[in-house]
């Protein structure tokens, strides 16, 4: 009888453990969407933007409203040509 209640106490543990296994593995894929998401990507690109203008205009950038794009541009670049990057690297680590 003790050999009973010790294995539903381990298959106790076993399913509590699952669960937060589980639980772990949605917030992850929760986090990994957001990571790769275009609304996290406009958001970034905007603030960035709006920072770079409000420095620009501070020190006296003529055109600072159009200067504070390029920050921007090279952002919006590298996170559509990085994962090409990753994925080139990825292939020559593995061989």
């Amino acid at each position: 009888m003790e050999n009973v209640v010790n294995a539903e106490e381990r298959l106790l543990k076993i399913e509590e453990e699952l669960r937060l296994v589980k639980e772990r593995n949605a917030k992850v894929e929760t986090d990994k969407a957001w990571e790769t998401s275009g609304s996290r990507i406009f958001a970034i690109a905007a603030i960035t933007y709006i920072v770079a203008s409000i420095v620009m205009l501070l020190i006296g950038t003529a055109n600072y409203y159009l200067n504070a794009l390029i920050p921007v541009v090279g952002y919006l670049l590298s996170t559509r040509s990085l994962p090409a990057i990753k994925d080139w690297w990825i292939k020559k680590y593995k061989k």
